[in-house]
């Protein structure tokens, strides 16, 4: 039997808002091995290499082999395991962001079935997602290099899978939510605003956005402003309050609270930290 191994790398940010790799790597597992049960804050897929493991969501259990590929969302209650007589190798990408709901939904998964069997492209799936390690790293640059993979990855799975009618569902809606939010977080936008762009009451929009991406409306607003002055305070020389206008936020005060609760320091700090992080890096 071949010696188990775990190679993996968690990107230390999600800077990018489209698309973002969270972690990626690939495992042979020990017979058992087993994660879960627990939730993820980003999407995750494991494509099987080799061998037999279990996934367990909701109330749904199934049997997985060389070839498939399951899909764990975000903030939804999970476990895998590995088969005790022949353990699965699988290889795994993290990722979040607003392209992810309906290009995985194209990719052919939903809740409803939340994975993909595969046979005929398993090795080029595996090969695509081993490529997306390969490029890993901490830098904006290896980061733009593994987003760059994973879209390339994903395409893959588009490209195989079954053609499905498009339905004017939730998915639909908050897409679109989306959209507006993507092209005017920068403003002062409240989620009304939000629903009235989409054409849906309020209540309906926050539900869309729980089934879609696991979230409401009001937080991914917010996770979002947050991410893009992370990037301003590491890469520019605003104040504070120059950034807090420039990702929407109409007082400066609401956002050193909200950056505070999100990244558990100042927007102040942050910058001090990360700056002084890169000009180390650039000395090595």
């Amino acid at each position: 039997m071949a010696e188990n191994f775990k190679n993996s790398f968690k990107a230390p940010d999600k800077e990018l808002v489209s698309l973002s790799v969270y972690n990626v790597g690939y495992q042979k597992c020990t017979p058992g091995y087993q994660w879960g049960p627990g939730i993820r804050d980003h999407f995750l897929i494991h494509h099987v290499i080799s061998g037999t493991g279990y996934y367990q969501t909701g109330q749904a259990s199934y049997t997985l082999q060389a070839g498939d590929s399951f899909l764990i969302y975000p903030n939804t209650e999970s476990t895998y395991f590995a088969d005790q007589q022949d353990p699965w190798e699988y290889a795994w990408v993290g990722f979040t962001g607003s392209d992810a709901p309906s290009i995985l939904q194209s990719a052919g998964f939903s809740r409803e079935h939340p994975f993909r069997r595969d046979n005929a492209h398993s090795s080029a799936i595996a090969r695509q997602l081993l490529q997306i390690y390969e490029v890993r790293g901490s830098s904006f640059a290896h980061s733009v290099e593994m987003t760059g993979r994973l879209y390339t990855a994903l395409a893959l799975f588009m490209k195989t899978a079954p053609s499905q009618p498009r339905k004017d569902t939730c998915q639909t809606y908050a897409q679109k939510g989306i959209e507006y939010i993507l092209a005017n977080y920068s403003y002062p936008i409240t989620i009304e605003d939000v629903a009235s762009y989409v054409g849906i009451s309020r209540s309906h929009l926050f539900r869309c956005f729980q089934a879609a991406v696991g979230k409401s409306p009001k937080d991914y607003l917010t996770e979002l402003r947050i991410r893009q002055a992370c990037i301003l305070l590491k890469q520019s020389d605003l104040s504070v309050t120059a950034i807090a206008n420039s990702v929407g936020f109409d007082s400066s005060l609401y956002f050193s609270k909200a950056f505070h609760r999100a990244k558990g320091m100042s927007p102040s700090s942050y910058a001090k930290d990360r700056k002084e992080t890169n000009s180390y890096e650039r000395g090595k």
